[in-house]
């Protein structure tokens, strides 16, 4: 795996936190710690992307390979997963904030690699669904290793460090689906062995190479209060330029859910493009993303700031998805990927600026609560673009446009950059 461009940031990134005047110092961790954070998301959204070719055929294989049931059984196993990232991640969250980052991020490792060889296992579906309910679960430890991050990062370094994040699920984006579609042809179920091993590996590697990023002196306390779902979100509140930016990110991840509901749907009817032109497009979709992240971030902050770089980003990633809908050939499509990747830009920034507004012992309930948003925008985002492209397809249309998904998304993502411009108005970027 090439993980070259890692290196100017990790650099940066092995340094104590920068906090608030009279917080005890942050203990400085090894690079390797460092690395494997890294490492760990990558790996996680590559043992994801996986599964994700052959989930559904393996579910329609135990439904007598009844496609329209199979779709409909898929639907709820996607519903269920969110639904599980929704609940568990503000609680693994907070759990991180009061027994420290390592041992959620290296048992979570451990149950995922455990329940992907379950569910390569499985006899039927009702193992499958079970399965699947595990890997929501302990694929909400991805807040806490992003939490991490922010420990050992200096304020002003972690919009580049979640940039490098973004990279990583560029990363696994692009590698996963092609690897599992390879291993798929040989057995349905081996890619859930292999991304189980790949898991239990990472777990086994972090055993012997991760410190603790958050020291016991900075521990805050559990509550439950703070740890369900909604309970996580009053945090948001707690600052009103917070809970603007949350807002922000919010219309973002329901108008990031158009790519996951509608984009093979949209390009095959529109396009008429085979499955190896929709894939091909999707890995490059996920490699100008990990471009933008690992490439980009970094210097474009360093010379115009968090909040103009956030503000562009917003901008342009509205630009692409028009671009999506405007598109009447498939060269069009294609060059609006670059231009739709930019809103990589944005999300980096943004978590950076919201870091910097929560206290050391918030930096878990913080992360556990985006992911909630980006959760609870997986519950009903889906549903509402593949309706509205069904809508705007049918005979009966009266507006028979099939670029309606994708408008609807960079109308979303216009609001949110016009609402960013309002949210970070004064921004004087506190430091902490």
């Amino acid at each position: 795996m090439e993980l070259d461009p890692l290196e100017p940031v990790i650099g940066e990134i092995n340094l104590p936190a920068v906090e608030p005047a009279g917080a005890p110092p942050t203990r400085e961790p090894r690079k390797a710690a460092v690395m494997f954070i890294f490492i760990t998301i990558t790996l996680d959204i590559l043992a994801m992307g996986m599964i994700a070719p052959v989930l559904p055929r393996l579910v329609s294989s135990f439904l007598g390979n009844d496609t329209a049931r199979a779709a409909q059984v898929f639907g709820v196993f996607g519903t269920v997963w969110a639904l599980m990232q929704f609940v568990f991640s503000p609680l693994l969250g907070s759990l991180s904030d009061r027994f420290g980052r390592r041992p959620v991020v290296l048992l979570s490792n451990l149950g995922l690699g455990l329940d992907y060889f379950v569910m390569a296992l499985a006899p039927n579906l009702a193992w499958l669904f079970a399965g699947r309910v595990v890997s929501g679960v302990t694929a909400a430890s991805i807040p806490t290793a992003m939490a991490y991050i922010a420990d050992v990062t200096p304020p002003e370094k972690r919009s580049a460090a979640f940039g490098m994040i973004g990279a990583a699920f560029g990363l696994g984006f692009v590698l996963g689906p092609a690897a599992g579609g390879l291993l798929g042809k040989y057995d349905p179920r081996l890619p859930f062995w292999v991304a189980g091993a790949l898991s239990l590996v990472n777990a086994l590697y972090g055993f012997f190479v991760l410190p603790e990023s958050l020291p016991r002196e900075r521990r805050g306390r559990f509550s439950w209060k703070r740890a369900n779902p909604i309970g996580s979100l009053v945090l948001l509140k707690s600052h009103r330029s917070l809970f603007n930016i949350a807002a922000v990110i919010f219309l973002g991840y329901i108008a990031h859910t158009v790519l996951i509901s509608t984009y093979i749907l949209y390009v095959d009817y529109r396009y008429n493009w085979t499955a190896e032109t929709a894939g091909f497009s999707l890995a490059f979709v996920g490699a100008c993303s990990g471009v933008v992240g690992a490439l980009l971030v970094k210097p474009l902050v360093k010379r115009f700031g968090d909040r103009a770089v956030m503000l562009a980003g917003l901008f342009l990633g509205a630009t692409g998805f028009a671009g999506f809908g405007l598109a009447s050939t498939g060269l069009g499509f294609f060059l609006a990927i670059p231009v739709m990747d930019l809103w990589g830009l944005a999300g980096p920034t943004a978590q950076g600026l919201m870091s910097r507004r929560v206290s050391p012992q918030e930096q878990g309930q913080l992360q556990g609560a985006i992911n909630a948003l980006r959760s609870a925008a997986g519950l009903f985002g889906p549903v509402m673009f593949t309706s509205v492209f069904a809508a705007a397809i049918s005979p009966g249309a009266l507006w028979r446009s099939p670029g309606a998904p994708f408008y609807l998304a960079a109308g979303l993502v216009y609001a949110s950059a016009l609402l960013a411009v309002f949210a970070t108005r004064e921004h004087a970027e506190p430091q902490g």
